[in-house]
């Protein structure tokens, strides 16, 4: 990349915690956040499990008023904003608000919106459906309310690349640094689709886990028994700032954007290309922006959504790319803990990476009980593990064969 770009400021929501103390001691202590769904009647679904964002108080961060107006999707995405612009210490002006932007995105959109509306129309005629519906459900609208509610008047726009969303966010707005059009860009993804209409797509799709006797159990990448992705939902912006800008206000940094690869497997609407050639190659792409060598990776936060054909393809993208190091590469799937947050999961993992860098610690996968033969590397089963490294991977796979590959590099002056 042409300028350095590091990460500043985090902001969160997940089913494990609301904040980045909570959220790193569930994750490193192996804690899951995923239970029976309470936020809708499952009794005729047949998965019943997910991970809900709790306690959350849309109203600690936006007036009722706009609350009103504001899908649970947009209010998660202002949320995390606003927390992420907290912990950087950025400060907004009329003199600098046109060289920050915003890159924040939504695999689905407002779902919640979309189905209440829906209902109105069905139930009450046209004439009552909400005059907000559609600003309320498209997915731009993360984007366009960060920017609206902190004045941010640089670069705005929104990927939606299904569960690659984050990844191309952040990516994408790590080159809009790069390329001197912004000091400081707000990236990442938001998703709140915990609807009936989105658990009966996925489930009759046969994509979710119907584990749910044993929910916390539910989500196991890699392992022999996984049937399903949990569905979860959640937010995450980081702060990714022009390092000569960072360094100039004094700001505190956590890791370094050091690369990005996006490619297209062409293959299929929802399954990835068996011999994993797609992601390979975006791995391939983000090792060579970063200019580094494969065995230059410390940890891998691998998509690991529990579906029996991603994990096993990952897998093999990984022996592609990596070779005789991919077995002693740590790789582990924090989807165990928090389930699949689809286009907010990039963001959420990212900033996994980033604490992993910055305190030596590798979150396990969890529920790694019966080893496959297909998926034979270390998946850091069960227990966080203590390493020192300097560069961390986060994948991301989206429907449609899109894919994201991030490096972070541990910040060194």
């Amino acid at each position: 990349m042409e300028k350095r770009v590091v990460i500043t400021g985090v902001g969160m929501l997940s089913c494990v915690g609301n904040d980045i103390t909570t959220f790193w001691d569930n994750l490193t202590q192996g804690h899951s956040g995923i239970d029976l769904v309470k936020c809708f009647d499952t009794s005729e679904f047949d998965v019943k499990i997910g991970g809900e964002v709790k306690n959350f108080n849309p109203e600690e961060f936006i007036t009722k008023k706009d609350v009103r107006k504001m899908d649970r999707v947009l209010q998660f995405a202002v949320a995390v904003a606003k927390m992420a612009i907290d912990d950087a210490k950025l400060e907004i002006t009329p003199e600098n608000a046109e060289h920050i932007g915003v890159s924040v995105g939504s695999g689905i959109g407002g779902m919640m919106t979309l189905e209440e509306q829906h209902r109105v129309l069905l139930e009450r005629g046209p004439g009552k459906v909400s005059p907000f519906f559609i600003p309320m459900m498209i997915s731009n609208m993360a984007s366009g309310h960060i920017g609206i509610k902190f004045g941010l008047k640089g670069p705005n726009l929104s990927v939606v690349t299904a569960c690659a969303t984050a990844g191309h966010c952040i990516g994408e707005a790590g080159h809009i640094i790069a390329r001197g059009d912004a000091k400081v860009m707000l990236a990442g993804g938001t998703e709140a689709a915990m609807t009936p209409l989105s658990f009966a797509g996925f489930g009759n799709m046969k994509a979710t886990s119907n584990k749910n006797d044993e929910p916390q159990k539910a989500s196991r990448p890699f392992d022999a028994k996984r049937n399903g992705f949990v569905m979860s939902e959640g937010a995450a912006v980081l702060v990714l700032e022009d390092y000569e800008h960072a360094k100039a206000r004094g700001a505190r940094i956590y890791a370094e954007l050091a690369g990005f690869g996006l490619t297209a497997d062409a293959f299929h609407m929802t399954n990835p290309e068996p011999e994993g050639s797609g992601a390979s190659r975006a791995m391939i792409m983000a090792l060579k922006k970063a200019g580094i060598k494969p065995e230059d990776i410390g940890y891998i936060n691998a998509h690991g959504t529990s579906t029996p054909a991603g994990d096993k393809g990952e897998t093999v993208a990984i022996k592609n790319v990596f070779g005789e190091y991919a077995p002693k590469i740590p790789i582990s799937s924090t989807k165990s803990m928090f389930g699949h947050a689809l286009g907010a999961a990039g963001a959420l993992e990212s900033i996994v990476c980033i604490l992993a860098l910055e305190h030596g610690i590798i979150p396990p996968t969890i529920n790694y009980e019966f080893p496959d033969p297909d998926c034979d590397l270390d998946y850091v089963p069960n227990i966080a593990r203590k390493v020192n490294f300097r560069y961390a991977i986060n994948n991301s796979f989206g429907f449609g064969g899109q894919n994201a590959v991030l490096i972070f590099r541990k910040y060194e002056v």
